[in-house]
């Protein structure tokens, strides 16, 4: 029984990550559009009111297999080369190819979407030093990181520092995650009434959409960027956070349970992740974002991020991108002594 619980687990939660990167690469592709075109503003900010809160808690759920051990240590020093490697690329190409300007070029400046690489790594750092903590001990202690973060007299950019704080809770919860008690209650008129809440939410998205700050969203603000110095700025984090698990839980509604073609494009997703911010840029700096500005225009657009999305997750991109994407740790001086393999031991 455990095992079949599992194995429906993991099909949902791939299912679930590759719907999240379609939402990823069209919240990029519109988002020059959102300030012109008010539908594309309520379809961006439907967007970000879930979408990073469960790729994080998705991050935490698969990282329960590769948490301790050598694995967890091959795993850290993954992450690590693939932000080196990237950061480069991607700052590279900004500066001689795109001639970005507005953009801080560091390696304490995670790259746009980086950033979530440097969590990553911070997260699992963050919760292995929790681990004598009960869970309940460790989502307080996460969300009281999140709501602290916002009081941060620093920019939120450098070293990822505000968003890795913010999205910790989800991440906690992704690794504590139980699919069993999930499926147990998630049933199908449970769906009805969270796929009702979903659409509610768009619904109002387009409604009062113009009047939210999608900063709120983004997590790498601090209260002061955001324009509220007031000592009681983090009831407003609280608030988001609320607001990010009802509209995630709801959107969860719209996830497929069973195994399909959608499961196994869920394995590659990282793929998809690291290299469409070439797609994005490539389109920007060709000005096709300057060239849309009718509905018809932008619908043409998502389908082409949809279709890039299909694209980039096919198995032949892993096989050519696998070096840079995967790279081997076989090479890296491995953490040997004995505080890191005490750290990370189970």
């Amino acid at each position: 029984m455990n095992g079949t619980i599992e194995q429906k687990g993991e099909t949902f939660f791939l299912n679930l990550r590759f719907i999240l990167i379609v939402t990823v690469f069209i919240g990029n592709a519109i988002e020059p559009l959102i300030t012109r075109m008010d539908n594309l503003n309520t379809l961006y900010l439907w967007i970000f009111s879930f979408h990073m809160p469960l790729f994080v808690l998705v991050t935490g759920y698969f990282a329960k297999a590769s948490m301790h051990g050598k694995t967890g240590r091959n795993v850290l020093l993954q992450i690590g080369m693939q932000y080196i490697i990237f950061q480069s690329i991607y700052s590279i190409l900004d500066a001689t190819v795109f001639h970005v300007e507005d953009i801080h070029r560091s390696f304490f400046a995670p790259y746009l979407l980086l950033w979530f690489l440097f969590s990553h790594a911070c997260w699992r750092l963050l919760l292995m030093s929790l681990r004598r903590c009960t869970i309940g001990q460790q989502l307080l202690i996460a969300v009281l990181c999140g709501v602290l973060a916002g009081y941060l007299p620093v920019d939120g950019v450098w070293l990822s520092i505000s968003r890795t704080f913010v999205f910790f809770p989800f991440f906690v919860g992704g690794y504590h995650f139980s699919f069993e008690a999930f499926a147990r209650y998630f049933k199908q008129w449970t769906r009805g009434i969270a796929a009702f809440i979903s659409l509610l939410l768009l619904i109002g998205f387009s409604i009062w959409g113009n009047k939210l700050d999608a900063g709120w969203f983004y997590g790498s603000l601090t209260y002061s960027q955001l324009g509220y110095e007031a000592w009681n700025a983090g009831i407003y984090r609280l608030a988001t956070y609320a607001f990010q698990f009802i509209a995630s839980a709801a959107f969860l509604a719209w996830v497929p349970m069973a195994m399909g073609r959608m499961t196994d494009l869920g394995r590659r997703t990282l793929y998809v992740f690291l290299l469409h911010g070439f797609i994005i840029r490539s389109l920007d700096y060709a000005g096709l974002h300057e060239s849309i500005s009718n509905t018809g225009g932008a619908v043409l657009l998502i389908l082409a991020a949809i279709l890039c999305t299909i694209l980039l997750a096919q198995p032949g991109f892993k096989r050519l991108f696998r070096p840079i994407i995967e790279p081997s740790v076989d090479g890296v001086v491995q953490f040997g002594y004995r505080p890191m393999r005490r750290f990370f031991a189970r």
